[in-house]
């Protein structure tokens, strides 16, 4: 069972800076693709971005690229979302997510086994 644990949301003003850490129960990505996903109120849980399981290769959402970026900690435990010029549009409950298996890029939610609970990030103008 992989344990996800998010943390470092919050309320930042339009143009701020915020990042998310996403604790995982092992060397989860060693095994996992690791991703970031959000949800804003009545929409459809969205992809943002996503780390390759060697650590090599990331991909976004075009909505976010060029403002955001996923890496990892140097314990291999950690997954991160630098989130940079943020819009009130990237309002959201951030979500983070394993998925096993092959298969590059993966942007689907269905493609992900294992999530975790959440952090509210707020945006505002």
């Amino acid at each position: 069972q992989v344990q996800l644990v998010e943390s470092g949301g919050g309320l930042v003003q339009a143009g701020g800076s915020l990042r998310l850490s996403c604790a995982t129960s092992g060397r989860t990505f060693i095994t996992y693709t690791m991703a970031w996903f959000r949800q804003a109120p009545g929409k459809e849980r969205e992809f943002v971005g996503t780390l390759s399981r060697s650590g090599g290769l990331t991909y976004y959402a075009d909505s976010v690229k060029g403002r955001f970026t996923i890496s990892s900690g140097n314990a291999k435990n950690t997954v991160y979302l630098q989130m940079n010029s943020l819009k009130p549009e990237d309002t959201a409950v951030y979500y983070c997510a394993a998925g096993y298996g092959g298969g590059w890029p993966k942007s689907s939610r269905n493609e992900y086994d294992y999530w975790g609970q959440g952090t509210q990030v707020t945006v505002s103008s």
